[in-house]
């Protein structure tokens, strides 16, 4: 039985108006479309090919698994699935083969590597992982998923500044040990676009 460790990188099909809407508000839906474009696929160039670890793509909607062109070729594609960011994310945390399991968002660009590896190593002693965000989420959410797979997404206030907490309290509700890798910034606003590219 493969316990390899297993990358998820969450993806939206990368359309106007599916993509970014946030940063849209801000900054037009063609100029976020092309963050997204450029961010993702700078993230899958960075991260996807790493041998140590599997890396799969897991799209929504479901049906743009088969769209042709959008996708990286050589990194199987997965549908999300139904319901909230919650409800996706804890089908893939159930549904995977045997292994730990880290779960990324496809937008964030300051990934790297090196962060990747930080969470899957802190997995070898802990039950979960999350990379923090600077407004109030996180970019990243692992688990070891042995004996068994937890669900810890119960109740979380997705997109707000108590996603973390929220997901935080559900993991220690369960006795669950958590660690912390990398606080990393998100681009949901134009002012997030600008700080980002002043670097």
């Amino acid at each position: 039985m493969s316990l390899d460790p297993q990358l998820v990188i969450m993806a939206k099909q990368p359309l106007i108006g599916r993509v970014k809407t946030r940063l849209a508000r801000d900054v037009g839906g063609p100029e976020a479309l092309r963050f997204f474009r450029s961010a993702s696929e700078s993230l899958v160039r960075r991260v996807g090919h790493d041998p140590r670890w599997r890396t799969a793509i897991a799209v929504s909607p479901d049906r743009a698994v088969h769209e042709r062109g959008i996708w990286p070729d050589g990194i199987p594609c997965i549908p999300q699935g139904e319901g909230d960011l919650g409800a996706r994310m804890g089908a893939l945390f159930r549904d995977l083969p045997p292994g730990p399991v880290v779960i990324i968002g496809a937008d964030i660009p300051g990934i790297g590597r090196h962060h990747i590896a930080a969470a899957f190593a802190a997995l070898g002693n802990h039950d979960a992982v999350i990379g923090p965000a600077d407004d109030g989420g996180y970019w990243l959410v692992g688990l070891r998923r042995r004996p068994r797979v937890r669900e810890i997404f119960d109740g979380v206030r997705w997109s707000s500044a108590q996603t973390m907490n929220d997901t935080l309290k559900n993991i220690r509700r369960q006795s669950m040990s958590v660690a912390m890798v990398a606080t990393l910034a998100d681009v949901d606003e134009g002012k997030d676009l600008v700080k980002w590219r002043r670097g």
